[in-house]
């Protein structure tokens, strides 16, 4: 009997030992994937150049964790719902104030970010984030028109141009009520953040004359549609515009001077984020000119980095569809972020406009 109790007394001392040499390699492997020395970075997809990445780790002995999303709602809703473990996020101008308003952000010690020199000061203290207390500037671009010289035997100055009977069944419209409900207000004279829901009304019967020329509604696959002939006209961001010229030189890009938006994607530091050193290190090496060259280079977006557009080629920052000059530049908006109830405005607006298009 007395065995017994000893041998299970052993076996109780053994589960005992396992037990708790289990929880430390799990804490050691939790503390692993959030240690000092790796960075958490969650950003759009494809938009950094890799070897980027890897020149960082190089050069400071951190391990980048590097995840993608594919939306700015996606990212937001994951850091709404807790448990991330991100040190560095990439959300664009209207989800930054979101984000502030929401109280998931840090604010910035600029004294960490002595590259922030580097910027230029139009690119700085936007609507979106005063000060710039909680974001740098990442990349911007603007929304506009691609056409095919193939297929337009004139080129494309303004968005009316669009509703041009000529072009039916011609244009492929971007899957977006922000975007196109802007194009819409843009051409009545109204602003792209109006809360008006009688301008907002207008604008979607604005866009109910566009369903005729409307060849299809997409998202990416118009790039697609664009690079192989498929389609005459497209509404893109300058980024993608810049991608389907690589391919397609019969593309063209053009930011109509009657207004459009003007974006700017943005690091931003969660407050869940635990290695805020390693974030602090990993924007001052993307600050860094020469590394913002070549990962504008990449992208194919535009830099706010001043420093970095000398090593560029001329050919790139002289081409007025990327780098608008300052008249444009004057009539274009930054999206705000606007109240729940004008965003489903928005969107059931938009929804209605799509029923029409056959």
């Amino acid at each position: 009997m007395k065995k017994l109790v000893v041998a299970l007394v052993t076996l109780g001392l053994v589960i005992a030992g396992l037990l708790v040499w289990n929880h430390q390699l799990m804490a050691k492997q939790s503390a692993g994937a959030t240690g000092s020395k790796t960075l958490v970075i969650y950003n759009w997809g494809d938009y950094i150049d890799p070897s980027l990445i890897k020149k960082f780790e190089k050069q400071t002995g951190y391990k980048v964790d590097y995840e993608t999303f594919d939306s700015n709602e996606a990212m937001l809703t994951k850091i709404q719902q807790g448990g991330t473990r991100y040190d560095l996020v990439v959300p664009s101008e209207y989800t930054v104030q979101r984000m502030q308003k929401e109280h998931l952000l840090r604010k910035l010690d600029h004294r960490q970010l002595p590259n922030l020199k580097y910027l230029a000061p139009r690119f700085l203290n936007q609507s979106f984030d005063p000060g710039n207390q909680y974001s740098v500037p990442y990349f911007w671009g603007t929304l506009g028109i691609v056409y095919n010289d193939k297929l337009v035997a004139h080129p494309l100055k303004h968005w009316e141009q669009l509703w041009d009977p000529q072009y039916r069944n011609q244009v492929m419209v971007y899957d977006s009520a922000r975007d196109m409900m802007a194009i819409a207000l843009i051409t009545q004279g109204h602003s792209v953040n109006t809360t008006n829901y009688g301008e907002l009304q207008a604008a979607e019967r604005k866009l109910q004359g566009l369903s005729q020329n409307t060849r299809a509604v997409v998202a990416d696959e118009m790039k697609m549609y664009l690079k192989q002939d498929e389609a005459a006209i497209g509404i893109a961001y300058s980024g993608d515009a810049a991608e389907m010229m690589d391919v397609n030189p019969h593309l063209h890009y053009v930011v109509p001077t009657e207004g459009s938006n003007i974006w700017f994607d943005n690091f931003v530091i969660p407050k869940s984020a635990k290695n805020l050193k390693g974030a602090y290190a990993f924007m001052n090496f993307m600050l860094e000119p020469k590394n913002a060259a070549q990962n504008a280079d990449y992208v194919g977006y535009a830099t706010p980095n001043q420093a970095a557009r000398k090593y560029l080629p001329k050919a790139v920052t002289h081409n007025q569809a990327f780098y608008p000059d300052a008249q444009t530049m004057k009539h274009l908006e930054v999206y705000r972020d606007l109240p729940k109830k004008v965003n489903q405005e928005y969107n059931d607006l938009f929804l209605e406009f799509k029923m029409f298009v056959k």
